[in-house]
């Protein structure tokens, strides 16, 4: 199973992302991430920075980590735009990107209210999801935002890797027998075990919010590959 950290972009600077960025190359974890968000949720006020660009920086300066939105949010942007933003991406960190996609849900609603971009129905959603899987695939690894029972379909029909936030390892492991799955979310106090339970449900990847102790990670990483 790979480890994978999201990078602190909600801030006044990049600083703090770039450094997390060398951090988990220093100690040796798989990838990086970034927010697709406008705003932190349910924080307007506060700042954010796009992932594509940071990514591009990041994989710049951090040539053997891999690198990607979690998740891209199918309806920010035309399908083609957010297809050629991917693209453009793998310039930079050619073999390296991946392709998360997610189609937002009602807690994202007010970015694009506030900004003036059409809210489109779940189906509506779907289909550019649909759409932007099929174009992206074979030319990086796609990742869905599992959710509603017609998104995980869409991901199982283009041979995309169901993306699980936040949720039990026993949701996991169920979802693992139709296909490949990862898992995001936070890290708990009891970090080891819960690697050993996602690496068990079958999730192929283990992406954390920011908190995550890299140092911790990465030693887990090591002794798993010492056991096997």
């Amino acid at each position: 199973m790979k480890i994978g950290v999201l990078l602190p972009t909600f801030r006044d600077t990049t600083r703090d992302a770039l450094d997390a960025a060398r951090r988990a190359a220093d100690v040796g974890l798989d990838g990086v991430f970034a927010y697709d968000h406008l705003w932190p949720m349910g924080s307007p006020e506060r700042p954010s920075f796009a992932p594509f660009p940071v990514l591009a920086r990041v994989a710049e300066e951090n040539p053997r980590l891999l690198v990607g939105p979690l998740v891209a949010r199918i309806g920010l942007v035309a399908p083609r735009v957010l297809v050629e933003q991917f693209r453009s991406l793998a310039l930079v960190a050619e073999g390296r990107v991946l392709a998360p996609l997610g189609t937002g849900d009602k807690l994202s609603e007010a970015e694009n209210h506030a900004y003036g971009i059409p809210v489109l129905s779940p189906d509506e959603r779907r289909a550019q999801l649909r759409d932007v899987a099929r174009a992206l695939s074979g030319e990086m690894d796609v990742w869905m935002g599992a959710g509603a029972a017609a998104t995980n379909d869409v991901a199982r029909e283009t041979g995309a890797t169901l993306n699980f936030w936040n949720k039990p390892a026993d949701v996991v492991a169920a979802e693992a027998v139709r296909g490949p799955v990862n898992w995001a979310g936070n890290p708990r106090e009891d970090l080891e075990t819960q690697l050993d339970e996602l690496r068990d449900a079958g999730s192929t990847w283990a992406v954390f919010a920011p908190t995550l102790d890299t140092e911790r990670a990465a030693a887990w990483c090591r002794g798993s590959v010492t056991s096997q």
